[in-house]
C-alpha cells in the first residue's frame, strides 16, 4: 500500500509540473518569436530565397548595429515586411563610400566598415551616395545584396531620408535556435515529467490491488 500511495503522489507531483513545462514553453514561443520564409534575394549570401527563419519578436529600441531585422518597409506598395541589416541607429553618421571596386567602403562615424557578408564584397553598387545623420529613433538599413536592395538609400524625404523609424521594426533574425533552444528543452522535459506523471498514475492502482491483503473466504457451512 506504501508504495502505491507513492507512485499516486508522484504521479500527483510530476504530472501537474510537466503540463505546465510543456504548455507555457509552447505559449512562450508562440509570443515570443515567428517563422518567416525570405522572399527576395535581397539578403543575399547571407539568407537566399526560400529560406526559412527564425524570427524573434521585439521593437527596434532593442536592436544594435549588424542586426537583420524584419521591418516594415516605408516605401508604398510594400505590403508585407521586408529583410535588412541595421548598419546605424540613431546619432550615427552613414556615408558612400570610401574607395573604389572592392575596396569601396560604407563609412560609419568616419570609419570604413568591414562588410564580409555583401554580395562580392560590393558596398554600394548602384552609384547613389548618400551622407546620412541618423536621428534618435531611426535606422538606417541595407540588404546585403546592395546592388538589389531597395533600402535605407532609396527611402523617404527631408529630414528623415535614408532612414526608418524603429517602431517599423517587428523582430531580430535569430541564428540557428538562438533563444528558442532553452524554451525547447523546457518543452522536451515537461512532455517527460508529464509521461512519467502518467505512468506513475496508471501503476499507483496496480500496485496497490497486488499489496491488498488477501480477502478471506466466506465461511462454508456442514
Amino acid at each position: 500500500m506504501r508504495e502505491g500511495r507513492r507512485l499516486a503522489l508522484t504521479a500527483w507531483v510530476l504530472g501537474p509540473l510537466g503540463l505546465v513545462l510543456l504548455v507555457g514553453s509552447v505559449l512562450y514561443v508562440r509570443s515570443a518569436y515567428t517563422r518567416v520564409t525570405v522572399m527576395s534575394t535581397s539578403m543575399s549570401p547571407t539568407y537566399i530565397a526560400g529560406e526559412r527563419l527564425i524570427v524573434e519578436l521585439m521593437d527596434g529600441g532593442q536592436v544594435r548595429r549588424g542586426d537583420v531585422v524584419l521591418v516594415t518597409s516605408p516605401r508604398a506598395g510594400v505590403d508585407r515586411p521586408v529583410l535588412q541589416r541595421v548598419v546605424g541607429i540613431g546619432g550615427d553618421r552613414v556615408a558612400c563610400c570610401e574607395g573604389k571596386g572592392t575596396d569601396e567602403r560604407v563609412t560609419l562615424n568616419g570609419r570604413p566598415l568591414k562588410e564580409s557578408y555583401v554580395l562580392d564584397g560590393v558596398a554600394d553598387g548602384v552609384g547613389r551616395p548618400y551622407d546620412v545623420k541618423v536621428p534618435e529613433g531611426q535606422l538606417f538599413l541595407l540588404g546585403d545584396h546592395r546592388v538589389n536592395s531597395l533600402d535605407s538609400r532609396f527611402y523617404g524625404s527631408g529630414d528623415t531620408a535614408g532612414t526608418v523609424s524603429a517602431g517599423a521594426v517587428q523582430g531580430r533574425v535569430v541564428e540557428g535556435l538562438g533563444g528558442v533552444l532553452p524554451a525547447f528543452l523546457a518543452a522536451v522535459l515537461g512532455l517527460v515529467l508529464a509521461l512519467v506523471g502518467l505512468g506513475c498514475g496508471i501503476a499507483a492502482p496496480i500496485v496497490r490491488r497486488r499489496s491488498a491483503p488477501p480477502v478471506p473466504p466466506w465461511p462454508v457451512h456442514a
